[in-house]
């Protein structure tokens, strides 16, 4: 079911701040940069800055899925919950976020224009 991990999403209320220390952290600029979300490209991964999660709840993890309906009703199968609804978050990218018995928030992630890149001569994604 998944495809592995694609994007980790931190809560940022202080956007701009967050923003400079991801900035200094991975040496490279955001590839995305609006009001609503920072982008980064990370080593083959998305490393995401949302002003409006909860900081409270920590980061979000979205796992890559080919048919986001069908791993979601396999995860409700089993247990989880929806916590926020699918939706296009752009680009025919969608997304959807389960509270998991024993595990917590977990993302789930479609996204037709994702491609594996080699990352230091690991091989495609990690």
């Amino acid at each position: 079911m998944f495809l592995g991990l694609r994007s980790v999403i931190y809560p940022a209320p202080d956007l701009q701040a967050a923003k400079a220390a991801t900035t200094a952290l991975l040496g490279v600029q955001p590839y995305f940069d609006e009001a609503f979300y920072v982008g980064f490209s990370a080593a083959g991964y998305e490393l995401g800055l949302d002003p409006n999660l909860d900081p409270g709840e920590g980061p979000v993890t979205y796992w890559g899925v080919s048919d986001i309906e069908v791993a979601m009703l396999d995860l409700s199968d089993r247990g989880a919950t929806t916590r926020t609804p699918v939706q296009d978050v752009g680009g025919g990218i969608r997304t959807v976020t389960l509270e998991v018995p024993a595990l917590g928030l977990v993302g789930l992630i479609q996204n037709p224009h994702y491609e594996p890149v080699e990352v230091d001569g690991a091989g495609p994604g990690r």
